[in-house]
């Protein structure tokens, strides 16, 4: 004899029910603290541009400071490579 959850795939258990609306709600607030988060990226961006600064060089550096540096070195000699293939810029 099957189950009722066999029987009714359509039904969540109150169990399952509860671990949902917490997983729903924990992202929920997940969100809003991104949300929070890039406008107060935003700000400072937008501040050190007021002070003179390239932000998208900024952003440039922010991202090559997350690399390992194994891996930029790898980038960087590939670059080269094949920059030098086709000529240069």
């Amino acid at each position: 004899m099957a189950d009722d959850q066999s029987a009714h795939p359509d039904v969540i258990t109150a169990a399952a029910q509860g671990r949902l609306k917490s997983f729903i709600e924990r992202i929920e607030r997940l969100e809003e603290d991104k949300a929070a988060i890039a406008g107060d990226l935003k700000d400072v961006y937008a501040e050190a541009k007021g002070e003179g600064f390239d932000t998208k060089v900024m952003r440039k550096v922010v991202s090559l400071r997350k690399k390992d540096k194994q891996k930029l070195e790898e980038e960087e000699t590939l670059l080269d490579l094949y920059l030098s293939a086709i000529g240069g810029l």
